[in-house]
Order: structure tokens, then sequence, then C-alpha cells
């Protein structure tokens, strides 16, 4: 029997309800992206944002799009690189409201918008300049207009308009990060697997879908192979690569851990089961389609977890129709777990938030993790009086009648980034990557592209835990004509130390330089 559909007052409620708490969840990212300093990988693309083209080694460019589309308004500032995307993630929960609506009526919208602002994942994560605003924007998008496409009779316009914006939705996603194809992936399993649902095989929706995305891509797919499929590459043995490290339990059990701490412990076991609830309900073809995706997804990095740490984070687009399904599981009213889910994770975000601008938890500054975007603006002080102090007594000195120029850079990408954002004139910085993993810097115009003998570089270099000498200067014994070490300089966040670091000074470089056998422009044709 279909339940009785509540009275139009009560769907305006919760409709407002709804809104209500997207447009202050909104409001909320939007301060604290406003006032909480730059963390290094959103330093990282706001570097890739200086220099747009249509991809990068570590990932696709829309991060980098939407950053420089903020700065260019806000110029480089938190709020600037970071605004764009959290408007773009924070559509997320607007299109996760919508789907509900669509499935189970308002009443599942208004549970859907409350437990998406109070998630862990969109509360603290959607506030950052990363890959994952404009993926799950994307995503959420693509997951409203497939439940459209697939509610629309077979074949008809209505039907087609929504596996076009559907087509759309998901190249976005496939240019912010490639995990995005898992996507259209599971959604072709949950065609193939649910016989109610191959009819769409014979609507031209789902071909357009795939035509616009692949156009959407071109400009990725053209960059990667004018750069020998370098962030395919890259990505593939990120993501797929052996790990010795761990064990496997240890590393399935790093998996659980970090979604318990994404989700909240009593919404990650209401999700899953959710999601098993509308696997063994083939009937509602729409939720067993989201339920499919969700578990193809989630699948996914358990087997990712069999060959390396999977990162916290790159399961979120499993959660996401999951948190759908489990919203539109029913039109009534919520049972009290779902409602303790929501207060447990809203208090648990409150508690991130807070100790985001005020350090309330007992952590050591150098193990918590917010910490890593303090302390750069006195640092890159330092360094720039360092720079003209050191510009102004080697001015004499030249070579073959030609000044020198002093060039500045750090080994990890990282460090040369968050340099380059909190230099007064945001000068370029190169990341040297001596003995540390390729980037996006090898790709770059490199110390040794823009320098000339006897020349002379200001490394900055974190200090080694075991002491001593670090890597980059041994390998660099040699070629320079002199190395100077500069005093330890430390990172502080409110007087407490987060790291070290200390400036070296090369003089005199004598046009030689490591050989890295594992630096990209080795195979990457000219």
């Amino acid at each position: 029997m279909t339940p009785p559909l509540p009275p139009i007052e009560d769907e305006r409620t919760f409709a407002r309800q709804a809104m209500t708490v997207l447009l202050v969840s909104t409001l909320v990212r939007l301060l604290l992206a406003a006032i909480v300093p730059l963390f290094p990988d959103e330093a990282y693309y706001w570097e890739w944002s200086r220099r747009l083209a249509g991809g990068y080694f570590d990932h696709p460019p829309m991060i980098a799009v939407l950053i420089a589309g903020g700065t260019a308004l806000f110029g480089d500032t938190p709020i600037g690189v970071r605004i764009l995307p959290v408007l773009a993630g924070s559509s997320a929960g607007l299109a996760i409201a919508l789907t509900a609506w669509e499935l189970a009526g308002a009443r599942a919208a208004r549970y859907a918008a409350y437990t998406f602002a109070v998630l862990p994942l969109a509360a603290a994560g959607l506030i950052l300049a990363t890959p994952d605003a404009p993926l799950l924007a994307a995503i959420t998008w693509t997951l409203y207009a497939v439940v459209r496409a697939l509610g629309a009779p077979v074949g008809s316009a209505a039907a087609t308009r929504w596996w076009l914006v559907g087509g759309l939705a998901i190249g976005i996603a496939m240019a912010s990060k490639f995990t995005g194809v898992f996507i259209p992936f599971a959604l072709l399993l949950a065609l193939v697997l649910h016989a109610p649902l191959r009819a769409r095989f014979r609507e031209p929706g789902p071909y357009l879908a795939v035509l616009v995305a692949s156009v959407v891509m071109v400009p990725v797919l053209m960059w990667n192979e004018s750069h020998d499929w370098i962030a395919f590459r890259f990505q593939l043995g990120h993501g797929l690569g052996t790990s010795v490290r761990e064990s496997l339990l240890q590393r399935e059990l790093n998996l659980v851990g970090g979604q318990l701490a994404l989700v909240t412990p009593i919404l990650f076991g209401l999700l899953i089961a959710a999601v098993v609830r509308a696997l063994k309900a083939p009937r509602e073809d729409r939720r067993f389609a989201l339920a499919t995706i969700a578990t193809f997804c989630a699948l996914f990095f358990v087997y990712s977890a069999t060959r390396r740490n999977v990162e916290a984070n790159w399961p979120a687009i499993a959660w996401i129709p999951a948190l759908v399904v489990l919203a539109a599981s029913r039109t009534g009213s919520r049972s009290v777990w779902e409602w303790r889910g929501v207060a447990f994770a809203g208090v648990l975000s409150i508690i991130l938030l807070v100790h985001v601008v005020f350090p309330i938890l007992p952590l050591p500054a150098r193990r918590d993790q917010v910490s890593l975007a303090h302390g750069w603006d006195a640092m890159a002080q330092y360094v720039d009086s360092a720079r003209s102090a050191h510009v102004s007594a080697a001015s004499p000195r030249t070579t073959d009648a030609v000044a020198t120029t002093t060039h500045l850079a750090a080994n990890r990408y990282q460090d040369a980034a968050m340099l380059a954002l909190h230099l007064s004139a945001h000068d370029s910085v190169t990341a040297l990557n001596l003995g540390g993993r390729r980037n996006q810097y090898d790709l770059w115009t490199r110390f040794t592209d823009r320098a000339r003998a006897g020349d002379d570089l200001l490394l900055l270099l974190e200090i080694p835990r075991q002491g001593g000498i670090p890597g980059p200067i041994r390998r660099l014994d040699g070629r320079f004509a002199a190395i100077d070490s500069g005093p330890i300089v430390p990172l502080l966040r409110d007087g407490e130390e987060v790291g070290r670091r200390r400036l070296w000074t090369l003089t005199g470089w004598n046009g030689t330089w490591p050989i890295d056998s594992t630096d990209p422009r080795a195979t990457r044709p000219d």
C-alpha cells in the first residue's frame, strides 16, 4: 500500500529546513575558508592555477581552473583560492537533497541535507581547495541526472535531456579526478545486472552521455598524450602499486578506520545497511542503480587496499550514492538511530572545525595535520630578507661579464609551493625533488633549465630527523663552488614548533647536476 503523501505545507517546511541547513553550512565553510591558512597541497594546486593547462602530473585540471577563477576575483588569498571549490563542494549537498526528494519526497531531502552537512567528509573536507571538491560536486549532479533519466520513459525527450546533463557532469568529474570514471562503469554494471534497466540500452541517451563526457575530457586526453600519459601512469601506480610497509590486515584496517573517521561509526553502519537493502530490492530500479554504484566504488578500494594503503578521502565517492540511498530508504519519520547518527556526526564535525581555528584537541603541533598550514608567513619573510642580503653581497660578482642570478628552491613540492605563496611577490620557487617522488615541478622549468653556470641557489630544506647533512646537499656537493648553511628557522603555530627548516646558500654553480633515472622528462617525447 502506498503511504499517504504529506500535506503541501509539510513539504514546504521540509524544503525550507533543507535549504536552511545547506545555506548555513555553506556560510560556515566560507567563513573558515577565509580565516584558515592554506595547506601545502592547496598551495601546490594554486601553483597549477598560475600555469593553466589541460592536465598536470598528479590530476586533471578542474581544481586549477576553479582556483584561477577565485583568485581572479579575490586575489592570492585563502578565500580567493578556496571560494569556488567551496561553492562547488557545497552544491553537492543541494544535488544530494534533490536526488533524495526525487526518490522519496521532501522529508527524505531534508534528512539528506542534514546528514551531508554534518559528515566530517563534507563539513571539514569541503573547506579545502582540493580535487575532491569539484569531483564530489560533479558526481552528485551526475547521480541526480541519472535518477531523473531513469525515472523518465525509455527513449523520451526528457530521458535524453537528463542523460546529456549526466554526461556533462561526469565529464567534469573525470576532469577533476580520474576516479570519476568509476561512476559510469558502475552504472553500466547496474544496467547489465538488472533486467528492467536493460531497456535503457535501446535509447540514445546513454550513448550521447558517453559522447558528451568524452568531449569534456578531450583537453585532458590531449595533454596526457603529449606528456606520455604521465598522469594516468602516476595514478595507476599511486592507487594500484604495491607496498610492503604494512601487512594486508593493517592496510584493510587503515581503510576501515579512515572511513569511520570520514562518515562516523553510526552512519557508517546505517549507510552500509541501506545499500545492502537496496541491492536486495531490485524492483526499486533507481535505488538499485545507486546502491550498485556505491558497492562498486567501495569494493574497488577494498581491492586497492590489498596492494597499498588507501588514503581516507579516496572512497568518498562511494558514500555519496550511499547517502542518497539511506535518505530515500523511507518517506516517513526517521529512526532514532538515524537521528543519533546525524547528532554524533554533528558533534564530531563541530569539534574538528573549532580545532582548525583554535587548537582544542591535545595533539602536539608536530603531529597535528592542521599545523601544516602555519608558520609560513614568517618563514617567507626570513627567506626574502636572506635573499636580499645575499643579492646585495653578491652584486659585484660577475661571470664572463654577466651578472649572476640568485634562484630560490626547496626540495619538496609542498615547501616550494608554500614558499612561493607566502613570498611578498609570489616569486617562482623550484622544487628540486632530489631523492623524492616525482611531481608537477619536474614538468615545469627547473633550476637547470633557467640557471647559467656561475649562478647561485638558495635552498630551503627540512632538518633531517636523524641529523647530519641533508640528502640533497650531499648530492649537490661538488657542483657548486661553495655551500654554506644558515641558522635553523622554526615553523610555529601559536608559539609551538611545527617543523624546522634551514636555508642553504649554494654559490657558483658549475653547470652539472645529479642524474636521476626516474625523471619523467627522461621518457617524455621532445
